[in-house]
């Protein structure tokens, strides 16, 4: 196995302290030959690492396979062998009555992702002929609930969440810039801290982010006013902030490091609720807006595809419905025919 982990370090995967994360703890796992179900997820998460799937792909197959490992092992089932199609029925069962400790249940998407990630793996070991029969082939998965029409913030809200940042400080050109990439951009909040210092091309005006989702790449546009901020924070705030000379995150911490997706939503939430819009919500309200402003504005909804890395049209397409709206509120307004 390369250098990412296996099943047996998700315990320690998500505490971090300054420097670097904390040593993995043992799991407990049964591992005492190669075909248990432990031994041969840790062989499958090596042969995902072979193929470079994404370290955010491969920590979400982590954690839903730890909780399909714990509640294996609860019942005595240590081989794939012993797992059938009434065991993962059973086990999809558990997940839609678990409770989180505020007593609300497992989100669909969540229980989908867990029952996911355990088709996959079966799926695995089928192909690898270490298996002769899938029991989780027809296994039926938690529909998926209707999806809402994502929230976008007006042009006047996102200009006064734009405002919020103290740009007589380094840090709030360094708050400015970040706000105005997610607008001018539309992306998302680990792409943007993602970001290194050679991915920007100000001659060209435009972003280019490696690590988008699932790992794909992608160019975007960066406008002029964004692209004001961007070089503000370049020339006056990331040499204050630069501790390592060979550090190549674009945008730094206070720390001197790369910033961590939490904090950027988190501080992106709390800038939102200062403007006082009477809107909630963190770097996505800026995704939707960006989308919904240039689709309003007549981009082609296969251009917005493009922009958002959405793999799907079908994705970007919800946002036809969030212009439509709009577009009906104009017609009642302006057209004679809906005029009593």
């Amino acid at each position: 196995m390369s250098g990412k982990k296996g099943i047996g370090n998700v315990a320690g995967m998500r505490t971090r302290r300054k420097g670097g994360r904390s040593a993995a703890k043992p799991d407990g796992f049964d591992r005492s030959n190669a075909q248990t179900l432990a031994s041969q997820i840790d062989a499958w998460f090596a042969f995902l690492d072979q193929r470079n799937y994404s370290d955010k792909t491969l920590d979400m197959h982590k954690w839903s396979l730890r909780t399909f490992l714990n509640w294996a092992q609860e019942r005595d089932l240590h081989y794939p062998e012993e797992i059938t199609r009434p065991t993962l029925e059973s086990y999809q069962g558990y997940l839609y009555r678990y409770r989180k400790s505020n007593g609300q249940p497992m989100a669909v998407a969540t229980q989908r992702g867990r029952l996911g990630a355990v088709q996959r793996f079966f799926a695995w070991l089928c192909r690898t002929h270490q298996l002769l029969a899938n029991p989780a082939s027809d296994l039926e998965l938690p529909r998926k609930p209707p999806r809402g029409l994502p929230k976008g913030l007006s042009l006047e809200h996102v200009r006064a969440v734009l405002n919020i940042p103290d740009v007589t400080d380094p840090l709030g050109i360094r708050d400015r810039a970040i706000l105005e990439t997610f607008y001018s951009t539309g992306m998302r909040r680990s792409e943007l801290t993602a970001l290194d210092v050679g991915d920007l091309d100000a001659t060209a005006q435009t972003i280019h982010i490696r690590k988008g989702k699932g790992g794909k790449s992608r160019m975007v546009p960066v406008g002029t006013a964004s692209l004001y901020w961007i070089e503000a924070y370049l020339e006056r705030t990331r040499p204050q902030l630069l501790i390592d000379a060979g550090e190549q995150a674009f945008f730094l911490s206070g720390y001197g490091e790369r910033m961590s997706s939490t904090y950027v939503g988190n501080w992106v939430t709390k800038t939102v609720k200062s403007a006082d819009i009477g809107k909630t919500g963190s770097c996505h309200l800026f995704r939707h807006s960006c989308a919904t402003h240039m689709l309003e504005n007549g981009a082609d909804i296969r251009l917005i595809q493009q922009l958002l890395g959405h793999a799907r049209l079908d994705t970007t397409q919800i946002y036809t419905e969030v212009a439509i709206r709009a577009l009906r509120e104009v017609h009642a307004r302006t057209h004679p025919s809906s005029k009593v």
